[in-house]
């Protein structure tokens, strides 16, 4: 059963460690009314165990999903039920993660070589949730072959009951690369999840890795059941204005400006400011509004200048914007004279 065009799985934006955060999210969600989107990883430990609250979300953030690190399958089934306790709409298990501090906590990227473990924990999470578990995952791990050491990692995880699988479509090498590295070295290979998708035609599968455009997202959903965007989306933000329009044929964020964003992040950041949440938590997402504009530069100057260490001025943004339509102004005057 394939994803149907309506459905947020179309576009997604992927789960990134300290990046997607619930500030982030409320941000990227004024630009994108229809995609989906990913906590950062939350692990089981710090559900159960933490004293903080790693679940707490706007509304407005919906749909969002959980993603969940973990490898106990009671331990992911009682965090499961939490999360759907707590209004999430999707739970996702990372299997793909390969930081060595995952690894030593046995999850992450190096599931992969224990797919048995990721079906009991799917059984059992599904034993206490109506909400759909899915699965992100790489093509391989280390010296596994990407043929049939996937196949042989999907079959059970289909099995237990899973309907949807994301894939990044990158090898990790837990040995001898650092995260950073495995987000870039090891090489695409993008015919690999095309070709997981033909063998399994009732799977949902979303690609993710190394997506830049939303031209490259239109081209992988001739292929695939979604597309997931991770870097590029946090860099360059505003390329989500278009997904709506692009990806879902619909009009829900058509309009929205940057003047407009930083408008309803004031108000944000103010009631945030409140509650003491630091301003520069929330405004460290937005670095990247102004990318490839004019102004651009001051833009990610002036936040960056004014809005770290003792400095925490809610109005942070409105200031910023100032500085930038000065300057915007000022080049166009000068243009008109030349």
């Amino acid at each position: 059963m394939n994803i149907q065009s309506n459905s947020p799985h179309r576009f997604s934006v992927a789960p990134m460690l300290d990046w997607t955060d619930r500030h982030c999210r409320f941000f990227m969600r004024l630009l994108t009314q229809r995609s989906m989107l990913y906590t950062e990883m939350v692990t089981t430990g710090a559900i159960i165990y933490g004293k903080g609250d790693y679940l707490g979300f706007n509304q407005a953030e919906h749909p969002l999903a959980l993603q969940l690190g973990g490898s106990n399958p009671d331990d992911m089934a009682k965090c499961a039920a939490i999360a759907q306790e707590r209004g999430y709409d999707e739970i996702n298990i990372n299997v793909g993660c390969p930081s060595d501090r995952v690894k030593n906590g046995s999850f992450g990227a190096c599931l992969m070589a224990e797919p048995q473990t990721v079906a009991r924990c799917i059984v059992e999470m599904q034993k206490e949730v109506d909400i759909p578990v899915t699965v992100k995952c790489r093509i391989g791990i280390d010296d596994m072959d990407e043929q049939t050491g996937l196949d042989e990692f999907v079959s059970p995880v289909i099995q237990a009951g899973v309907k949807h699988i994301i894939v990044h479509a990158r090898k990790a090498w837990l040995q001898g690369l650092s995260p950073k590295e495995n987000r870039d070295i090891p090489p695409l290979n993008y015919e690999r999840v095309y070709r997981l998708k033909q063998d399994n035609p009732d799977l949902q599968i979303s690609i993710n890795g190394g997506i830049k455009t939303l031209e490259d997202a239109l081209t992988h959903l001739k292929y695939v059941d979604g597309v997931m965007m991770g870097r590029e989306a946090y860099s360059n933000p505003f390329i989500l204005q278009q997904v709506d329009s692009s990806i879902f044929a619909s009009s829900a964020s058509d309009d929205v400006t940057r003047e407009q964003i930083v408008i309803k992040m004031t108000h944000y950041i103010r009631d945030m400011h409140k509650r003491n949440v630091r301003v520069w938590h929330i405004a460290r997402h937005m670095l990247g509004l102004f990318q490839g504009q004019a102004g651009g530069k001051l833009w990610r100057r002036y936040l960056s200048q004014n809005g770290t260490g003792k400095h925490n001025n809610p109005d942070l943004l409105l200031e910023a914007f100032d500085v930038v339509k000065d300057a915007q102004n000022r080049s166009l005057k000068f243009s008109q004279i030349d």
